[in-house]
């Protein structure tokens, strides 16, 4: 036959395990909210590992274009140069003729000595 105290052991194992069922109910609901949480914050994330993924290959892309552009540049320059260099021009000559040189103008060499007649002793007068 069954005893009074089996029947109590059994009621205390059964409302321990329920106690234990509603705690684990409770923790499972927790970490549910806690994954859902989680997931949109890494939805979150993955879109913006996306957008720097593209901000980044636009940046690479606008290094490449630029680069591609002054060496274009440096290409035209250079063959500019080199074109400039092979045929002769007057202004790149260092020496000129004597035809293409202007006199310059020079006054009374009497006129370029300093002016000593002020009536005093030999002085010059500064002021």
């Amino acid at each position: 036959m069954v005893s009074l105290e089996q029947v109590k052991l059994l009621e205390s194992k059964v409302s321990k395990t329920i106690d234990y069922v509603r705690k684990v109910t409770e923790e499972n609901s927790s970490l549910k909210e806690k994954l859902d949480s989680y997931q949109k914050r890494i939805d979150e994330l993955e879109i913006l590992i996306q957008r720097f993924r593209e901000d980044q290959s636009r940046i690479e892309d606008g290094i490449l274009s630029a680069l591609d552009r002054l060496n274009q540049f440096e290409d035209a320059l250079e063959s500019k140069l080199s074109i400039e260099s092979k045929r002769p021009d007057k202004k790149d000559t260092p020496s000129q003729k004597k035809e293409d040189i202007t006199p310059v103008p020079v006054e009374d060499p009497e006129s370029l000595q300093p002016d000593t007649d002020n009536g005093s002793n030999g002085e010059l007068d500064i002021f």
